[in-house]
């Protein structure tokens, strides 16, 4: 993996009637495939794994039927011609994968599969020992990519232009992206990081990685992992028509539309600058208008 060689933009997002303004940095840019936070939680990962130079290398990580993580480790994984392996919880979807958009991509890209119940999934460490005996040059990389190296991989989404900021925003999952915004940015900074899970132990994890209290771990909007409400998708239609940027339903459409009731509930101060951080997912929204046209409800138009 090497640095991408164009700068990422910061485009400005116009509010009506607003004593703040609210940018938002495009890193869902930085690779077709590989993009948004993705790029940055592996790229050390990556980097240092190859580096030993193993014999029989292997990319072997975990997550669910529509993880970005999976599609991002199999997109890798082809563009370094290293062999990968997703561990894939829900042991139904081992005769259907092939319906599902995520799953389809990752195959395409020549990632093998083993599909675990929901019981096997939640032992990871004994999983992980099954798996190093049979791969025991493989690396094995956390659910969503959070470690330390990937902490520390986040640092490259901030650089000289994102010190202007008051708030830097983004939205949380398994808590790398935020504990690295955290961890790297200046002292003056505030850091907010909208939860898109219902997990108690996000701020003691990702105070652990980034050592510093200078983030707060904000709920509110539909933080049920994966649901997607129609107001969800009402909001991500209606801001792609008005500001030209496409959205995604699980992290960066759930993360907008908090800031703007925030903004509008009046939480930050007059004259503050907000930035937010798109951190792709893109490839999400083909499997869930999937589900939802299923269900026969509205669906998320793309550009």
């Amino acid at each position: 993996m090497i640095f991408p060689e164009t700068d990422i933009p910061i485009t400005e997002i116009p509010l009506e009637n607003s004593d703040v303004r609210l940018f938002i940095k495009r890193e869902d840019l930085i690779h077709p495939e590989i993009s948004g936070n993705k790029y940055w939680k592996l790229f050390y990962n990556i980097n240092r794994y190859m580096a030993q130079k193993p014999a029989n290398p292997r990319l072997i990580t975990f997550g669910g039927a529509f993880s970005n993580h999976i599609a991002a480790v199999g997109a890798l994984g082809n563009s370094e011609n290293i062999p990968t392996t997703g561990i894939i919880r829900g042991d139904e979807l081992a005769d259907k994968w092939q319906d599902n958009p995520t799953l389809s991509f990752a195959a395409a890209k020549g990632m093998t599969f083993r599909f675990v119940s929901r019981q096997q999934y939640r032992n990871k460490p004994e999983l992980t020992e099954m798996l190093l005996q049979e791969f025991p040059e493989a690396v094995v990389i956390p659910e969503g990519g959070t470690n330390e190296l990937a902490v520390n991989g986040v640092q490259h989404m901030l650089n000289e232009q994102t010190k202007s900021f008051d708030y830097l925003c983004c939205a949380v999952g398994t808590g790398g992206t935020v504990a690295g915004i955290s961890k790297f940015a200046t002292a003056n900074q505030k850091i907010l990081g909208f939860k898109t899970v219902n997990d108690n132990s996000l701020e003691e994890s990702v105070l652990s990685f980034s050592g510093k209290r200078n983030f707060t771990l904000i709920s509110g909007i539909n933080d049920a992992y994966g649901k997607i409400t129609d107001e969800n998708i009402r909001f991500i239609n209606v801001f792609a028509e008005k500001y030209g940027i496409q959205l995604d339903p699980v992290y960066t459409g759930k993360l907008m539309q908090h800031i703007f009731d925030l903004i509008e509930a009046g939480y930050f101060p007059k004259g503050s600058k907000i930035l937010a951080f798109h951190t792709g997912g893109m490839q999400g929204i083909e499997g869930a208008n999937l589900l939802l046209s299923r269900k026969g409800r509205p669906l998320i138009k793309t550009y």
